[in-house]
């Protein structure tokens, strides 16, 4: 039961950062198998989406780090989340 309550913790976090619902975040994660994860085009198409979604610029330089991260390793949840939440940072 505790799985659950931190997975909407952590979406509602998401959705007060960028006003992109949970139902939103699992239909476009919904379309992403493991596999578009090991190819830098299926990720960078997935980064503009989501940049798209939530009205967030992302440089280029973040978008290298977070293509990087994920062609070369393959993320648990938590990792995941953590390649979230530096996405969601603010630019510096």
């Amino acid at each position: 039961m505790a799985k659950r309550k931190d997975s909407n913790n952590f979406f509602d976090q998401v959705e007060k950062k960028t006003n992109v619902s949970e139902k939103d975040l699992k239909a476009l994660a919904s379309k992403v198998n493991p596999e578009d994860l090991q190819n830098e085009k299926k990720v960078r198409e997935l980064i503009a989406q989501v940049a798209a979604l939530a009205g967030i610029p992302v440089s280029k330089e973040k978008e290298d780090q977070i293509v990087h991260f994920l062609v070369t390793h393959q993320p648990n949840m938590e990792e995941m989340q953590a390649m979230l939440r530096m996405f969601l940072a603010p630019k510096k």
